[in-house]
């Protein structure tokens, strides 16, 4: 764990492991190993470890720790600094390169323009920047098979919309403070829409149901909207 690293509680189950403030590949590589390590060591009590941007939650029974010994989440701490400070090993692989189809702009990336608008370049550039090099899959977050992934290229930063909509249709690819998202499920969001994926990134009868994995490096293909159509899958 970094020197600037901490452990602390989250209500009376959960242990946050925080491994820095902004995340990045090298950190994202680190969250994910420690991530990997802490499932290894099968602690007492464990129920769930699970990686973030920069943290990762370890969720415990407390019943499962001698109240005689302190606090269940003090005793769980120290067994955590005990298994990180033996020693975190990097991961065996980066992940796998996955390509994912988008159809940019038009009704499928209504923010295209603006964000080229915002970022002092053209439609074309945009989807260029975007889709040009692979970006690995930091995490899962807002609703089953949402991929987080990044780092987007810096001339490409922008914030989230100012007002975001009721209303963002499945597979809409979408960019903000550096990192790029798929929705997959419709639903609100604040999020720069680029484009659409014809891809179900999700599937509950799947093993895995994720299409990417954590690590993984995900690179976009532009595609057609005839392209859109005849390959879009069904959704949830």
């Amino acid at each position: 764990m970094p020197a600037d690293g901490s452990i602390e509680p989250v209500g009376d189950r959960c242990l946050m492991v925080r491994l820095g403030a902004q995340v990045d590949e090298a950190l994202s590589r680190l969250v994910h190993a420690v991530a990997a390590r802490l499932l290894d060591a099968a602690l007492p009590g464990v129920v769930d470890v699970v990686p973030a941007f920069t943290t990762v939650a370890v969720y415990f029974q407390p019943l499962a720790f001698r109240a005689v010994q302190g606090l269940p989440s003090v005793q769980l701490t120290r067994q955590i600094e005990q298994v990180l400070a033996a020693g975190v090993p990097a991961l065996a692989s980066a992940g796998r390169l996955v390509e994912i189809p988008a159809c940019y702009g038009g009704e499928y990336g209504p923010d295209l323009e603006d964000v080229a608008r915002q970022c002092q370049l053209s439609p074309e550039e945009v989807v260029t920047l975007h889709s040009s090099r692979p970006l690995t899959v930091y995490a899962f977050f807002f609703s089953p098979g949402n991929a987080f992934a990044g780092p987007v290229d810096v001339r490409l930063q922008v914030k989230r919309r100012p007002t975001p909509r009721t209303r963002v249709e499945a597979g809409s690819v979408a960019i903000a403070n550096g990192i790029s998202s798929i929705y997959q499920t419709t639903s609100p969001g604040g999020w720069n829409l680029l484009g659409r994926t014809p891809w179900n990134m999700f599937d509950i009868t799947a093993d895995p149901p994720t299409r990417v994995q954590l690590g993984d490096r995900i690179q976009f293909r532009p595609i057609t909207p005839e392209e859109f159509r005849d390959t879009v899958e069904a959704r949830p």
